[in-house]
């Protein structure tokens, strides 16, 4: 059996980490104001952070611009319509970014990471139904190429879900 050298193998440049936004002061007190409500018209957003209404529009521009900052409709999954919310505990076998790239196109997934430890990716589903969580699972995860074991984790209850951690 041949030793595979180093040079045998495939390169594949790493993906590149989101370049750091500096933010100041005003940025954070604007990000911490939009984490409570995201619809704050500029002009009160303005009074509480001591800035003009188009300042602000510009702040926020910069930011969401950036990628540091999205504005985004959250919803409960289960007021509108999907009735199965699922964490899919992923093993992998070969490039963990070729199966996670796989897997993030398909539209149930709503949160997917590259993890240490036990499992390689954890992936989030919504799905309409059980019918439809087994054939996410059966059909798409476990038969995508590179997945050795998939454990799934159907959510009973969720008791808590914040996107208000703030900023450093």
């Amino acid at each position: 059996m041949k030793a595979t050298r180093r040079s045998d193998i495939p390169s594949r440049r790493p993906t590149p980490l989101p370049a750091r936004v500096e933010v100041d002061d005003i940025d954070k007190a604007i990000i911490r104001e939009l984490q409570v409500d995201g619809r704050m018209p500029y002009t009160k957003l303005g009074e509480l952070v001591g800035l003009s209404q188009a300042a602000v529009r510009q702040r926020v521009q910069r930011l969401i611009e950036s990628g540091a900052m999205q504005v985004v409709a959250v919803t409960d999954p289960l007021a509108v319509g999907f009735a199965m919310e699922a964490m899919i505990a992923v093993s992998v076998e070969g490039d963990l970014r070729d199966v996670a790239d796989t897997l993030a196109a398909v539209p149930e997934v709503t949160y997917l990471v590259i993890t240490t430890g036990r499992y390689d990716l954890l992936v989030e589903v919504v799905c309409e139904s059980t019918d439809d969580l087994f054939t996410l699972v059966n059909d798409v995860v476990r038969a995508t190429p590179g997945v050795v074991h998939a454990e799934t984790l159907t959510y009973l209850h969720v008791a808590k879900q914040s996107y208000s951690w703030g900023t450093r």
